[in-house]
């Protein structure tokens, strides 16, 4: 039985198609920095604004490098930033929100 054969990638978790992607390869970084600290600063209710301004922004960045994602390195650090912005974000907003206390 003859089958189609794929490069091989199977040790690289992070693996990419070689290709330069600078505008995809720039908002998973971004959305990876703004998820930690997003999530970091969850920790400490005082910072609500700081965490809940980071975990929007980090959502919207991730939600459109998911977009227009191509490889499944692009979208597993995507998915791990987006995860991390959204925990932020929701602690943020329990903590006070976008919002509180300055309007």
């Amino acid at each position: 039985m003859a089958q189609a054969l794929r490069p091989n990638t199977a040790g690289s978790l992070l693996a990419s198609d070689g290709k330069p992607r600078p505008l995809q390869d720039g908002l998973m970084a971004g959305t990876l920095a703004l998820g930690l600290l997003s999530f970091i600063t969850a920790f400490f209710p005082g910072l609500h604004l700081l965490t809940s301004w980071a975990g929007l922004i980090g959502i919207l960045a991730g939600g459109y490098g998911q977009w227009i994602s191509v490889t499944t390195r692009e979208r597993f650090g995507l998915v791990l930033g987006l995860g991390a912005s959204g925990i932020g974000l929701l602690l943020g907003m329990s903590n006070g929100g976008l919002f509180g206390g300055v309007v």
